[in-house]
């Protein structure tokens, strides 16, 4: 049962696709006619309102942060399978024809959730990616990857190390999990940048 509840909770959060609900509602248009047709903020952001994609952007984080935050709590047992339904919710969503976003944002809700050390690691490396390079698509790729990295890295040497072996970490299974997923969704971000034609971070 409790699995179940899990199951359902963190996908049908995490598969609430806000970024085509706000434009729709607010901006009377459909984001995925627009730009990439993502319905991921980064996308909004292209309709021209940064109030709008703002919206997202914090609705996006709270769907991936919610499910895993009260399985955290009530079930830490299931914590693991709360994150990816999270995840896959955001990229295949049932009331888009699983159709979804990248899942970055639901990512980083995922992140705060489970450690806040790694959610500001997060922010941090693609803030200052995304000011060397103009990317969101690099930014997002190199900061899951730091943060599987250095968690690997912490991972590796408290379970070495005695006296700090009391400390908690994150699994850092699941983060490679989510960093494979996250170089998936972006393989078309890949490709435009192999041919040049990846768009910048316009704000």
């Amino acid at each position: 049962m409790d699995i179940f509840l899990v199951t359902l909770f963190s996908y049908i959060s995490g598969s609430i696709p806000f970024g085509f609900l706000v434009t729709k509602i607010f901006g009377k248009i459909d984001v995925r006619n627009i730009g990439s047709g993502n319905i991921g903020a980064t996308n909004v952001l292209r309709t021209g309102n940064k109030f709008l994609a703002l919206i997202t952007l914090i609705l996006d984080i709270l769907k991936g942060f919610l499910p895993v935050f009260i399985s955290a709590k009530y079930f830490p047992e299931l914590i693991q399978l709360s994150c990816i339904l999270a995840f896959l919710g955001h990229l295949f969503p049932i009331w888009l024809k699983f159709k979804g976003g990248k899942g970055v944002a639901t990512y980083v809700g995922i992140l705060a959730a489970l450690s806040l050390q790694l959610f500001f690691l997060f922010a941090f490396t693609w803030l200052v990616i995304s000011l060397i390079f103009k990317y969101s698509s690099v930014s997002s790729m190199f900061a899951s990857l730091t943060i599987f990295v250095v968690n690997f890295i912490k991972e590796t040497f408290i379970n070495s190390t005695e006296f700090l072996s009391s400390t908690q970490i994150v699994d850092s299974k699941i983060l490679f999990i989510f960093f494979i997923l996250i170089i998936f969704t972006h393989r078309k971000n890949i490709a435009n940048l192999k041919n040049k034609n990846e768009k910048k971070i316009r704000i």
